[in-house]
């Protein structure tokens, strides 16, 4: 649906008036504009970093061409393009329909009879690509848009002229998973017969709200695509055979486009006759949400008068180091010196304490966040916590088998990334963002993992040198933990992969992969986990000096601290965590600063990094949160307490909070530290302490428990259980 455009949206794009957005992604953007005689438009554009580069202006050319071929009975008739401007468009008629994944999400399955004139009007479609010698290669639900006319086939980004392979090069695997076809998932020619494939896939979509091989993580649904054989639960009997057919491994033994239609639908009748009410109900909401007055531009950033405007700093790709663990939920992440620390030594700004905005004085309690995302479910489960992270301008929000992308500046999300890999662990090194991926053609039945690199100009997941030989990349508990000096520290299994947790005859190793040489430096069994268990072998993890600090389930319920020597993967020392209550704490950053690992739960402990002897502790009597050091000084929240600041060589107090309202704060999560205001959840409500007064300064709605830290874009990012949301980090 139309949204805003920003500030800095353009007015025109050829002789077209742009008058909302549509979408966004790291491609391009995708507006609503009028014609100068009020025809209604959308325009798709190419970033103008990523039209630099003559590769991707050659794929945008392609994509001109075969929407053009395609036609406007069967997709969006094209209108004008330029691919050679400096901001390439393509503008083609606005479509009045949802796409097909947002209509059977909203009015539920297809009925047999709508799913056959759906698929045979889809073969049509497919017929006319082909014999232009083109094919789509990305089929799938939200690439077909619903009209009471018809289907429409869009989104040409990677289609291509049958035997073309100068743009996608063979062993390298383009498109979505859950729809692609087993010759294609192995990066081998996908034809027509792929094309099929596909269809196949959306029409069991269509019929039952998922595709034939379920969802999961990227490995696991290549896998199934591969070898498995296609669920048809609640898929109207007389469609089984019918797909069953067009879902064949072999591309040969697939029907032809026509062979299809004929199989599928007699052409009598309007499509619109056979489609079930609410659809054409929602088609119609549609149609008509086109014609309110759009959404007014949004004004640039205002300037209060007085002030002295600053030239924003170019933005940067982020921290040098970025791990996130999202198998067991952990970050770690240190921008300057420590997990949950961020610097600014910049001065108070207007709306900051003691400012006072145009309307009178600033607001310092119940403040409602900047903005709030509600609309994806973050699920929570023992397998781990969705963690968001800022790089290239794009908040990243890596779960199940999507890289979810976000729009710091409004919280609408993007263009998410499908990506052959897993997304339990994602790291950013200089940019470069790393997550544990597969390594195909290898002719091994089970592809082993591998570290690979998300390719933002070209889309897709490459893999490096780096891999695990022997493993099973479709395993549920591979983990990627962190990466330090270029070198990859793994958890990765070998056995039969499972959908519902480990089995206890998997086989998992911690192993140490040199990304750069593509060589393993050294591997180490890990403990047996019980049938169906589905907590990760490590909860935590960050490599200090010489030494691998992890957080590690080492048997079910037991979690122990284990320090090993990166250079041989051998333990140097490990403890028991000790008494926890909530499993968040183990989940957060480690808290490592002068020769010292310090941990919460009933009371607040300092082990020597060097043997793990316990240089002090608290009293018992309260519980306490994750920890966080900086600059010598341990900050914790208590339950009871509220925020407290401990002396790092000897545990003693220095402060806590001043104030009597601390009986709901949380301590699930650990603080998060700027240079003046420590933040936490306290009911809720989000605090922010003042850490010379020890007062609080502000406090915010929030729905989140866990926060985290968006130094880009100057953003406190709050995770829900259904919301993202992003306050300002001061």
């Amino acid at each position: 649906m139309p949204t805003a455009l920003t500030h800095d949206d353009p007015a025109h794009l050829g002789p077209y008036r742009l008058v909302a957005r549509l979408g966004s992604g790291g491609m391009g953007t995708v507006y609503m504009a009028r014609s100068a005689g009020g025809r209604t438009l959308a325009v798709k554009t190419m970033h103008a970093a990523i039209a630099a580069d003559p590769a991707a202006r050659t794929r945008f050319r392609l994509e001109t061409d075969a929407a053009r071929v395609i036609g406007g009975r069967f997709g969006a008739k094209v209108a004008d393009a330029d691919p050679s401007a400096p901001t390439p468009w393509l503008a083609t008629e606005y479509v009045l329909g949802p796409p097909l994944d947002e209509a059977v999400e909203a009015t539920g399955p297809l009925p047999e009879q709508a799913v056959r004139v759906l698929g045979a009007a889809l073969c049509g479609a497919l017929a006319q690509l082909h014999r232009s010698d083109v094919v789509h290669r990305d089929l799938k639900p939200s690439n077909i848009l619903v009209t009471a006319y018809g289907p429409k086939v869009i989104d040409f980004g990677i289609a291509r002229a049958i035997g073309d392979i100068h743009l996608t090069h063979t062993g390298s695997a383009v498109g979505t998973p859950a729809f692609m076809s087993p010759e294609q998932a192995t990066g081998q020619e996908h034809t027509a017969a792929g094309d099929v494939f596909a269809l196949a896939g959306v029409l069991v979509h269509a019929a039952r709200g998922s595709g034939p091989f379920g969802n999961g993580q990227p490995a696991d649904l290549l896998y199934r695509v591969r070898y498995g054989e296609p669920d048809f639960t609640h898929v109207p009997a007389a469609l089984i055979p019918v797909l069953a057919r067009c879902l064949h491994k072999d591309p040969a033994q697939r029907p032809s486009t026509g062979q299809l239609a004929a199989q599928l639908h007699d052409g009598r009748g309007e499509f619109a006759e056979h489609l079930p009410p609410a659809l054409l109900g929602e088609i119609g909401r549609r149609a008509v949400a086109v014609w309110q007055p759009p959404p007014p531009r949004a004004a640039p950033p205002q300037v209060p008068a007085g002030t002295t405007p600053v030239t924003a700093a170019p933005r940067r790709p982020g921290p040098s180091r970025r791990a996130l663990l999202l198998g067991g939920g952990a970050v770690v992440a240190a921008a300057a010196a420590g997990g949950g620390l961020w610097w600014s030594r910049r001065s108070p700004a207007a709306g900051e304490d003691g400012a006072k905005g145009a309307d009178g004085p600033e607001q310092t309690r119940n403040i409602d966040p900047l903005w709030t995302n509600e609309q994806i479910n973050f699920r929570i489960d023992d397998w781990g916590l969705p963690v968001p992270y800022a790089v290239e301008g794009v908040i990243h929000l890596p779960f199940m088998a999507t890289i979810m992308r976000f729009d710091p500046r409004t919280g609408s999300r993007t263009e998410d990334i499908q990506a052959d890999g897993s997304p339990w662990g994602t790291e950013v090194v200089g940019g470069t963002e790393y997550l544990l991926g597969t390594r195909w053609n290898t002719g091994k039945t089970h592809p082993p993992a591998c570290v690979s690199t998300w390719d933002e100009k070209q889309n897709y997941v490459k893999p490096t040198e780096a891999v695990a030989d022997g493993t099973n990349a479709a395993l549920d508990g591979n983990q990627l933990l962190c990466i330090s000096g270029m070198v990859a520290y793994v958890a990765v299994g070998t056995g039969k992969d499972s959908y519902n947790g480990f089995l206890a005859s998997q086989r998992f190793t911690l192993r140490a992969l040199d990304i750069r040489a593509g060589r393993q430096l050294w591997s180490k069994p890990l403990p047996v986990r019980p049938d169906k268990s589905q907590r990760l072998h490590f909860l935590s993890a960050k490599v200090v000096g010489d030494r691998l600090v992890a957080l590690q389930e080492t048997g079910p319920g037991t979690v122990r601290v284990v320090v090993r020597d990166i250079r041989t993967g051998d333990v140097v020392w490990d403890k028991p965590y000790g008494t926890v209550e909530k499993t968040e704490v183990l989940q957060c950053p480690l808290a490592i600063g002068d020769g010292r690992i310090y941990l919460g739960g009933d009371r607040v402990r300092a082990l020597r990094l060097s043997d793990g002897g316990q240089d002090w502790a608290t009293g018992k009597g309260h519980t306490y949160s994750a920890p966080v050091f900086t600059s010598g000084v341990v900050h914790t929240v208590g339950e009871g307490v509220g925020l407290a600041a401990l002396a790092a060589d000897n545990g003693e107090k220095k402060w806590t909070e001043e104030t009597s309202e601390v009986n709901e704060a949380s301590t699930a999560w650990a603080p998060v530290l700027t240079e003046r205001y420590g933040y936490y959840r306290n009911g809720n409500l989000l605090c922010a302490i003042d850490l010379k007064t020890h007062r609080v300064a502000r406090t915010y709605k929030t729905a989140a428990g866990r926060f985290y830290v968006d130094t880009p874009d100057r953003l406190l990012l709050g995770m829900g259980e259904k919301t993202l949301s992003a306050y300002p980090l001061k």
